[in-house]
């Protein structure tokens, strides 16, 4: 299929997607997670009433400059990582997306950064220990580490699935590679990789200092409902 094959109003969510992702691109490298073209930024288009395994994904196309991305250079595809429509290659992590858009319903944006104390933390195979107040706001808990993966196929969005789909955490740690967040849109999902990497440079910089101290879980759990239901506007 190609977008010509469905209705106006699913090529006109896919336009607006197309103008979101390429704006949320811009975020990636103003906040210093990315280098030259690594990292992404993906957001579900939902075909039907409700999130389905027919929903389609914006993308950036791989191997392309943040300096070069426009609504225009984002690539569609379907679930299963085929290109719907776009001029180049969608990226390499397309598969692990479209994976995480099938099997997560709740999910409507995905991003994928290569941050420095993030990956850091990756490189070591540790989770990130709940030791902030904005921890338990953001995340409700630790960050938690996922298993290696080759990039390529669907084994890292299998990888990101086992890991968050009973966790309150919007970002895993996949093991020596880096992270990724997820999120109900795209702005969901860039926040959440903004604040990772905050709170691992944090915890670095606090295990330099000393044994960092772990915030007990039933405080944790009245933070992130505090912050999740009752926190600003």
């Amino acid at each position: 299929m190609n977008l010509h094959d469905y209705s106006a109003d699913v090529q006109r969510r896919v336009a607006e997607a197309r103008e979101r992702v390429s704006a949320l691109h811009a975020e990636l490298p103003r906040w210093e997670l990315v280098v030259w073209t690594a990292g992404n930024v993906s957001e579900r288009v939902v075909v039907g009433d409700s999130p389905s395994e027919d929903d389609l994904l914006v993308i950036k196309p791989s191997g392309v400059r943040y300096e070069e991305l426009s609504p225009e250079a984002m690539v569609v595809c379907d679930l299963e990582g085929q290109l719907i429509q776009g001029s180049k290659s969608p990226s390499s992590d397309t598969a692990a997306h479209a994976y995480v858009y099938k099997h997560m319903p709740e999910v409507g944006g995905v991003v994928h950064t290569h941050s420095s104390y993030a990956c850091a933390w990756s490189a070591v195979g540790k989770e990130v220990p709940c030791v902030l107040t904005m921890m338990g706001d953001e995340f409700g808990g630790p960050i938690p580490i996922g298993p290696f993966a080759i990039i390529g196929d669907d084994s890292i969005g299998r990888g990101i699935v086992e890991t968050l789909r009973e966790s309150r955490s919007p970002a895993v740690l996949m093991q020596n590679h880096g992270p990724f967040t997820i999120g109900k849109d795209g702005e969901s999902a860039v926040k959440a990789a903004v604040m990772v990497e905050e709170v691992s440079r944090a915890a670095f910089f606090a295990q330099q200092l000393g044994d960092p101290l772990v915030i007990p879980d039933e405080i944790v759990d009245k933070l992130y409902d505090r912050y999740q239901n009752v926190y600003g506007q």
